[in-house]
């Protein structure tokens, strides 16, 4: 059998290398992506973390002391529409959690951390404080969205009302798991 000339060598060499880069390229390609992954799950737990922190801060803590004077549901529902008809700071106090609420169904909707992460947070908590707030919410005859109060029910609007029936479905199905 003849040896291999020069041409043969080098493409024999090149394929070598080519494969070794294509190897390389691979394995770069897989760390890449475990280095997004675990940035992501960084930037959740951040976000969690800094989220779940407010809920023991002061101004969500007097706003949970306010939620505590009233002994139903119902009282809070009718002293929450009493206090916005009246424009009282009560009402600011409260909107709050509400808030809170929304800001939390948003999250969750777009992503930026698990349900199953904010149960193990929160907890049946969560679910009590939604089921204290629902006769509230459903009181609300206004959708806001980030630049004007508009008329109308959700989903038709962004805004409180979708992102409260959104996070209400979720609830729900977590409620049924338990």
């Amino acid at each position: 059998m003849p040896e291999p000339n020069w041409a043969e060598q080098v493409t024999a060499i090149a394929t070598a290398v080519g494969a070794l880069g294509l190897l390389g390229a691979l394995g770069a390609a897989v760390f890449a992506g475990q280095q997004v992954k675990e940035a992501r799950k960084a930037r959740e737990s951040q976000i969690a973390a800094d989220f779940f922190r407010r809920w023991n801060e002061d101004s969500l803590l007097e706003t949970r002391r306010l939620v505590a004077t009233f002994e139903t549901k119902e009282e809070l529902s009718a002293a929450f529409r009493g206090f916005m008809a009246s424009n009282a700071d009560e009402a600011y106090v409260l909107y709050r959690e509400l808030d809170y609420f929304e800001q939390l169904a948003a999250l969750e909707h777009v992503g930026a951390f698990d349900f199953e992460l904010i149960k193990l947070l929160l907890g049946r908590t969560l679910i009590d404080r939604w089921e204290m707030w629902k006769p509230s919410i459903d009181g609300l005859s206004h959708v806001r969205d980030d630049t004007k109060v508009l008329a109308g029910p959700a989903p038709e609007h962004p805004g409180w009302g979708w992102r409260y029936r959104h996070f209400e479905g979720t609830l729900t199905g977590a409620m049924l798991c338990q």
